[in-house]
């Protein structure tokens, strides 16, 4: 931190010398994988580096190692040829990908931020059952939900994995208390809501802000009084109450 305050200060710069803070995302094997290979490939044509069809000659790339002989065995390359149309693994094969590349590279803007731009965003790339595994193994980690936190993932990413763990548990919830989410009193402070609200505050670190916006209960300051005056009312030693939030570990 000296370091950089210092350096900024020589240059007349701000922020970080160096790229963003290190991130990791989650990464699905198969099409999620081959995309994000595409993606590095590519790498020094987006930089203006070298042309589409001059890749090859990119030195710090892998990519000429997987067409020479003296390809080193953990420089396994069949995901990424499976996925660009079931190439062989062979040189003719590789060649067809770097042609492949070249298509790629040639897309519109739109297209590209399509294929590409969410690589950098969230915390993991796949499909949602995917995303879900992750989700359960997560769960079962951590015996609550304030600790939740990935490795490598940024503060929106975290905030992003726990928005949906909440959600998963709101669902979960409303279905032992027979509550349709659906099916929502517009009310602000309908029972349904509020009782559904109390559970969450009780099994999770669900903050008032995401529960006044999923629930549509006003302010965020308003779904704590609302719980207040639940709690006060003894609605939370209700035997409905209690039997959901009992079972909703098990």
């Amino acid at each position: 931190g000296t370091w950089a305050v210092r350096f900024n200060r020589f240059r007349g710069e701000m922020g970080r010398p160096f790229q963003g803070r290190y991130k990791a995302l989650h990464l699905e094997p198969g099409h999620a994988l081959a995309q994000v290979a595409h993606y590095i490939h590519l790498n020094p044509v987006r930089a203006q580096v070298v042309s589409a069809d001059r890749v090859l000659e990119y030195r710090w790339s892998s990519l000429p190692r997987f067409m020479g002989k003296d390809r080193p065995p953990w420089l396994e390359g069949r995901t990424v040829l499976r996925e660009s149309g079931g190439l062989p693994d062979t040189a003719g094969g590789w060649r067809r990908y770097v042609s492949y590349l070249g298509v790629l590279a040639e897309e519109d803007q739109q297209r590209r931020e399509e294929r590409y731009g969410r690589l950098s965003r969230g915390w993991m790339i796949g499909s949602a059952e995917f995303r879900d595994g992750l989700q359960q193994q997560l769960v079962k980690q951590m015996k609550t939900l304030e600790r939740v936190e990935w490795a490598g993932a940024n503060t929106g990413a975290n905030r992003q994995i726990r928005e949906q763990l909440w959600e998963q548990r709101l669902q979960r919830l409303a279905k032992l208390l027979a509550i349709d989410l659906k099916q929502l009193p517009p009310r602000r402070s309908a029972a349904a809501k509020v009782e559904l609200a109390a559970a969450m505050k009780a099994t999770t670190s669900v903050s008032n802000g995401w529960l006044a916006e999923r629930l549509q209960m006003g302010l965020p300051a308003s779904v704590s009084q609302y719980i207040r005056r639940f709690r006060l009312a003894g609605s939370t030693e209700a035997h409905r109450f209690r039997t959901a939030l009992s079972r909703i570990n098990t």
